[in-house]
């Protein structure tokens, strides 16, 4: 076979390209590809904010003990763990000297608990000693 007919010089008279032929199914697959891709990334991303939005918002915590009175302010003790937590924020409704069980969040600033009440779930009335 003469080699010039491979060859787009000026003295071919046929120019001879071997070809691929186009194949519809490896566009299907690349589409195919895409799509997975851009699925598998989305849920990536939703996953990884619900973990984040669950692990950092703050947690809403009900406190059952009696509430005091002190030079730092209103405190009260949880009943369940013997933690002491300095109450912050409105301090309307809570009643030194009674056992309450309220609701709010808790924070930690050094060593020190901070509890800000949102609500009063109950008043059990006054502190048994």
């Amino acid at each position: 076979m003469d080699r010039r007919l491979f060859w787009s010089g000026p003295d071919c008279r046929f120019c001879v390209v071997p070809a691929t032929p186009a194949r519809a199914d490896s566009l299907h697959t690349a589409v195919t590809e895409i799509i997975v891709g851009i699925v598998v990334v989305s849920a990536a991303i939703a996953v990884t904010a619900t973990v984040l939005i669950i692990h950092y918002k703050p947690k809403k915590i009900a406190i059952t003990g009696c509430v005091n009175s002190g030079p730092q302010g209103m405190s009260i003790t949880d009943e369940k763990d013997n933690r002491n937590y300095t109450i912050s924020g409105s301090a309307s409704g809570l009643k030194t000297g009674e056992r309450m069980a309220l609701e709010g969040r808790a924070k930690k600033t050094g060593h020190t608990m901070i509890f800000e009440p949102h609500r009063v779930i109950k008043d059990f009335g006054p502190c048994q000693p």
